[in-house]
């Protein structure tokens, strides 16, 4: 999770080179799945580590969010990790530039994948927490990150109070996918080319006149830059996740006071919102009790946090049974980790893991070497030493993808163990884990339950007598289509010179058939499913609709004109 509240990731990865990837078929080692842990050498077979972790103190501004939030720093080039394996005499293709699409992936190695994806070919699944096991209830989650962050820019910066007041329908503004041009103080929709479809200036709906004027009909200028999956830089920021976009609308609204209040041209707010950051995430604030975020999810737990259903919980131990090796991988710090994971999981949440990887600062985690983030062990939710190597199974601290993929290959005793990674931000997760690691990966889509006409279902393990105790905050449900927006897949570009308008797919739509193996809404919408259900990959042809699971968006069907655009 780590996002417009998270600068906790390092440096950001530069617009991506190709990297080496291997294309061998996977090998077998002499020891089957189910025996190959027991038989490594005996030092190797102790317990799992139980770690209490908060990490300790980081520089300047790279705080961690609620959970994580924001994965990545401000602007800053970082060096690309080498291929995963280093093996002689294996021939070696490159993976291609972003928005082209990436080889089909083999999870670290392996021959291509056909037309479909199935678990249970996978010997690895792994998963990010928050808003991917650990779900959110959202217009709760959503004002108390903007709460947290507004009350430091008037209490601590001087802002207007008027920030403080939120409008029931004022979420309406979120939607995922939008990039902020930091100087100018706009918002700005893009098209799969790089074209600006629409454009606000703080809260208010630039219109086309005005966006040809200020954008023309062209790629915008940091397209490319965004496009290679750099997030932010000193004149922009996107927004691809539910932590970041309550942020999102904070901006916009002090933009909106700056012009009201000082005529301003150019705006140099962003320093402050970064303050607000630090304040709220930094590294002790979980255990200090600072901020509001961390103090408020402690208390009312159940306001913020939806309980895991038990099908979910089901489906987790159906794979470890079938002999899968299951992963956690989050950038959230091991005090706010165990707090979610006790919660929505329960107690014994740790059994349904093999490996807990937190703190680890994706998607640094996937694009760094073992020598720039190694694997640190964990006491009393401290960090410890940095550790050579990984040797064995356990909650561990930062760290990176070679490594763990060499304790892998030893657990599965496959040279080549294919992995798939389950996650909801297209930054931190699914690019990263797509064009570093080569592994399967599936999206947590949450958009498609507004946009797809797919019925979110009531949490399983809600009860009754619990409902409207929140009913006071009647904010509207983030993944629902924006009326200002329009929908997260499509939008109509009006044509010139009276010309017809016509529907282009948005640049967040691009990324996904590109990075993704699949898109779902959820994890209960597999849960039910037998591990070896076969799912209709995206690079399995060239239809728009292809991947998503249950059923696409209904802004990609054909003749489709319910869904909001005008």
């Amino acid at each position: 999770m780590t996002r417009v509240c998270g600068l906790s990731e390092e440096r950001e990865p530069t617009v991506p080179t190709p990297v080496p990837r291997h294309t061998q078929p996977r090998r077998e080692a002499r020891f089957s799945n189910s025996s190959a842990w027991t038989r490594l050498r005996p030092s190797a077979r102790c317990p799992p580590l139980h770690p209490r972790a908060v990490r300790k103190a980081v520089p300047q501004v790279r705080a961690a969010p609620p959970g994580g939030a924001g994965r990545g720093c401000p602007a800053g080039p970082a060096p690309l990790c080498p291929a995963r394996l280093r093996r002689k005499r294996r021939p070696r293709s490159f993976l291609v530039p972003p928005l082209s699409p990436p080889p089909p992936a083999c999870g670290g190695g392996g021959s291509a994948m056909q037309q479909h994806f199935c678990l249970a070919d996978c010997d690895v699944v792994g998963f990010d927490l928050d808003h991917t096991l650990c779900r959110y209830h959202l217009p709760q989650s959503a004002r108390l990150i903007y709460d947290s962050f507004a009350q430091y820019l008037v209490t601590e910066k001087g802002y207007d109070e008027d920030l403080l007041i939120l409008a029931p329908d004022s979420l309406d503004f979120c939607c995922k996918g939008l990039v902020l041009d930091i100087e100018e103080g706009n918002f700005l929709k893009l098209a799969e080319d790089g074209t600006v479809l629409r454009a606000s200036h703080g809260t208010k709906s630039m219109t086309f006149e005005e966006i040809l004027e200020n954008y023309g009909r062209r790629e915008w200028k940091h397209f490319n830059t965004v496009s290679g999956m750099v997030s932010r830089t000193a004149k922009y920021y996107l927004y691809d996740n539910y932590f970041d976009l309550p942020g999102a609308l904070l901006c916009a609204r002090v933009v909106d006071s700056l012009d009201q209040h000082d005529g301003q041209k150019k705006y140099d707010f962003w320093k402050d919102m970064v303050a607000a950051i630090q304040h709220n995430y930094k590294i002790s604030a979980f255990k200090e009790d600072c901020g509001m975020y961390f103090p408020e999810v402690k208390n009312h737990p159940d306001k913020y946090l939806q309980r895991c259903p038990e099908s979910v919980k089901k489906w987790l131990k159906q794979l470890k049974n079938a002999g899968k090796i299951l992963l956690l991988i989050t950038s959230s710090h091991s005090d706010y980790c165990r707090l979610l994971c006790e919660h929505v999981l329960g107690n014994d949440f740790e059994e349904y893991f093999d490996i807990l990887i937190t703190n680890a600062l994706k998607p640094g985690f996937f694009s760094h070497t073992p020598n720039q983030r190694p694997f640190r062990t964990l006491e009393n939710d401290e960090e410890q030493e940095a550790l050579l190597s990984l040797d064995k199974p356990g909650w561990y601290s930062q760290g990176n993808a070679i490594q763990l993929y060499d304790l892998l290959k030893k657990m599965t005793g496959k040279l080549d163990p294919k992995v798939v990674y389950f996650g909801d931000s297209m930054h931190s997760d699914i690019f990263p884990a797509r064009h570093y690691s080569n592994w399967e990966t599936v999206f947590i889509l949450e958009e498609l339950l507004g946009d797809g006409g797919t019925v979110p279902a009531k949490a399983e393990s809600e009860p009754l007598e619990k409902k409207g105790k929140y009913e006071e905050d009647q904010l509207k449900v983030p993944y629902f289509v924006s009326k200002q927006w329009g929908s997260f897949f499509m939008d109509r570009l009006p044509g010139l010179e009276n010309a017809e308008e016509t529907l282009v797919h948005t640049w967040s739509c691009k990324c996904i058939s590109t990075y993704s193996t699949i898109a779902i809404p959820s994890l209960e919408a597999i849960a039910d499913l037998p591990l070896d259900y076969r799912f209709t990959r995206f690079s399995s042809n060239s239809s728009a609709t292809a991947g998503y699971y249950p059923s696409p968006p209904r802004a990609l069907l054909p003749n489709e004109d319910s869904v909001t655009m005008k």
